[in-house]
């Protein structure tokens, strides 16, 4: 009785087995239907808002993704790197859900969590994962090309529709500056070996001391970056070289 039972009981297992699925295929497009990011993103949002920052929404996340992935891929890195570098790109700030502070070093756990659940290998979750911990200029640094180029793509940016406040009069000093933003592009160059970032700043809303004075440390962490991926880093303002 007991071994039939067995065998009833394993004929069981091995039909609900063979119902389950494994895990997630794990690609860009499919992390992008992921309810439970969109619902981070969603969260982390809201409470930098109330705190007084500018728009940290899955917008700003998709953008990343994209020129981070087009960083790796203009400059001749594989087609596994440059998809690593939009997983890391779109997941960078989930961190804020939980707060502001160490907010990379949060949104690497979650992040983590959410990756185990699909077939992305250890390996590339780990890359992922350190690249989402180190992008914050307080805590981190670009430690291989995909936390390079997640870094160049999240610190550069900036533009005018990131700021939340509709009223010029109560701007603070970070929507002055992003406000003043009024064109904004990535020039990478294979000959040069460089990255651009090409600003046009209306000066008569933010001065050039006002853009440094937010964005220094920012600037100083993408030429480190640049110089992971084997290029310099360059910041022209209004067509003068100033970085």
């Amino acid at each position: 009785m007991l071994q039939n039972e067995r065998k009833l009981l394993e004929l069981c297992y091995k039909l609900y087995s063979s119902t389950q699925i494994k895990g997630a295929l794990m690609d860009y497009s499919e992390l992008k239907k992921n309810k439970e990011i969109q619902v981070y993103y969603k969260k982390g949002n809201d409470i930098l808002g109330k705190m007084g920052y500018t728009d940290h929404s899955v917008g700003h996340a998709e953008l990343v993704a994209q020129e981070a992935a087009h960083i790796l891929d203009y400059f001749g890195y594989s087609e596994h790197e440059v998809e690593l570098a939009r997983i890391a790109g779109y997941l960078h700030d989930i961190g804020n859900a939980i707060n502001r502070s160490h907010h990379a070093e949060y949104g690497s756990l979650l992040a983590n969590d959410i990756l185990k659940g699909t077939d992305l290998p250890l390996a590339d979750r780990i890359t992922v994962v350190a690249a989402i911990a180190n992008h914050d200029e307080s805590t981190g640094t670009a430690v291989d090309p995909v936390s390079a180029a997640l870094i160049i793509a999240d610190k550069t940016d900036v533009r005018r529709n990131r700021v939340r406040t509709k009223d010029p009069v109560m701007f603070d000093i970070h929507d002055r500056v992003n406000y003043a933003v009024v064109g904004q592009n990535i020039h990478c160059d294979k000959e040069k070996k460089s990255i651009t970032l090409n600003l046009e700043i209306d000066e008569s809303i933010c001065t050039m001391y006002d853009y440094f004075e937010i964005f220094l440390g920012r600037m100083v962490m993408c030429r480190r970056a640049a110089e992971v991926l084997g290029v310099t880093f360059k910041l022209k303002a209004n067509g003068q070289k100033v970085l």
